[in-house]
């Protein structure tokens, strides 16, 4: 019957701190939008995201804050344009919670021999700034992390 609810799916959003970091997305009540991406693979990745997806926050510069994930945001608004001509847009995402723990890069290539983390894309393609997800690739970097602060929910 109609009224199915949305598959929960997940997502790595990549983000140079200097350019917007954890800490500017905790600003403004945690919502911001995420645009500028200009690959065209990922932003069909982002044109595919709904409310309620789940996103990991990754700092992809170097130096000292180094490449991780440091928290998660949520979609709560689709895909929308953002110019006239319609070939630029954004999501919008909240904040959720910040990983208990950051998950360093080298951890996560260090887990890719593991099954549930083979084929893992941001493995696969470094440079895609937004890169969908298996729920076995997030449940196990979730593990690494030991989790993210927030309301815990069942479902």
């Amino acid at each position: 019957m109609g009224n199915r609810h949305h598959r929960r799916r997940y997502w790595l959003l990549k983000t140079e701190p200097k350019e917007w970091s954890w800490e500017d997305q905790r600003s403004n009540g945690g919502i911001s939008q995420w645009d500028g991406v200009r690959n065209r693979q990922a932003i069909n990745h982002m044109k595919s995201m709904a409310p309620g997806d789940r996103c990991f926050f990754y700092h992809s510069g170097a130096g000292a804050v180094g490449r991780r994930i440091v928290g998660v945001v949520e979609v709560v608004k689709p895909w929308y344009a953002t110019d006239d001509g319609g070939k630029e847009g954004a999501v919008d995402v909240r904040e959720i919670g910040e990983m208990r723990r950051p998950v360093e890069l080298e951890e996560i290539k260090e887990a890719a021999r593991e099954k549930e983390m083979k084929g893992f894309a941001l493995l696969r393609q470094p440079r895609l700034s937004v890169v969908p997800m298996s729920d076995e690739i997030w449940e196990r970097i979730c593990e690494m992390g030991g989790g993210f602060r927030e309301e815990e929910e069942e479902g």
